[in-house]
């Protein structure tokens, strides 16, 4: 399935809702659709020893919280670099998804450059700071992308809008009391990381695992006690961001006993708002 013009899209849910498994699924079923998780920029930017990765490890070893400001100069960083923000100046713009081939190293640099002044102008100071504009965003389909593990609160929301305006943010739902069975029939074998479930994914022989048919246990966190707490933690920070989202008028809900429920409504969804 194609699209025709770049969908830049968030899914927030409670933890065990299925986030993972219907990205995985929009993945592909939209080829076009990269994903894009804060988690895995901050670990390769450590790992390559960058300006930015030095830094956040720093705070990382220290058992500080990866300060906003950085988390969305990853991102800000990751999106010029695939060519997905463009100079607010059309002067400034040498380059775009659409060229073919590129020969100019330096028209190259100075573009990336260029992006890179502005959307730090915006993170530093969102109100035109130094007298930059905002950064252009490519509507090119191939510029789309599912963002995960940002933002999580409204406040990182407002941030983001300021270099890259989320233009679905789907809120996936599954009552309580569904997922609440879900984690109490579930089990996993620890060296592998293979997960079961009593329910729609049992183990070929009750408590060990398919392949070594090691016994398999149970989560430390998988207990109903540990779960409400993490759901009412949840609940506490995704309204402000569902409010945001709502008023932005890009929020979009959708409920399932299950994901394969789900899945089709997304979709649905989905090709409406943007393939072909």
């Amino acid at each position: 399935m194609r699209l025709r013009t770049a969908a830049r899209v968030i899914l927030v849910g409670a933890p065990g809702v299925g986030k993972g498994t219907q990205s995985q699924r929009l993945l592909r079923r939209f080829p076009q659709l990269s994903s894009i998780s804060s988690g895995d920029l901050l670990r390769y930017h450590v790992k390559e020893r960058t300006p930015l990765g030095i830094k956040v490890e720093g705070i990382m070893k220290s058992g500080g919280l990866v300060p906003d400001e950085l988390i969305l100069r990853l991102i800000t960083n990751e999106f010029h670099t695939r060519g997905w923000l463009r100079p607010a100046n059309p002067a400034d713009s040498v380059m775009t998804l659409a060229s073919s081939v590129i020969t100019n190293h330096s028209a190259t640099t100075e573009h990336s450059r260029t992006v890179a002044e502005e959307a730090d102008a915006f993170i530093s100071s969102p109100s035109h700071a130094r007298g930059f504009l905002r950064p252009q965003i490519n509507d090119d389909p191939s510029a789309s992308f599912l963002l995960d593990g940002f933002p999580r609160t409204q406040n990182q929301a407002e941030r983001l809008d300021e270099i890259v305006p989320i233009n679905l943010a789907v809120w996936l739902k599954t009552p309580l009391e569904v997922i609440l069975e879900r984690i109490s029939g579930r089990w996993v074998h620890e060296p592998s990381g293979r997960v079961y479930n009593d329910s729609f994914n049992p183990p070929k022989v009750p408590g060990r695992d398919d392949v070594t048919g090691e016994p398999l246990a149970k989560r430390a966190d998988d207990s109903e006690e540990v779960y409400r707490a993490r759901w009412a933690k949840f609940l506490e920070t995704s309204e402000p961001l569902l409010e945001h989202y709502a008023k932005k008028g890009v929020l979009w809900e959708v409920e399932g006993m299950s994901s394969d429920e789900i899945t089709p409504k997304l979709f649905a969804e989905f090709e409406r708002r943007f393939a072909e």
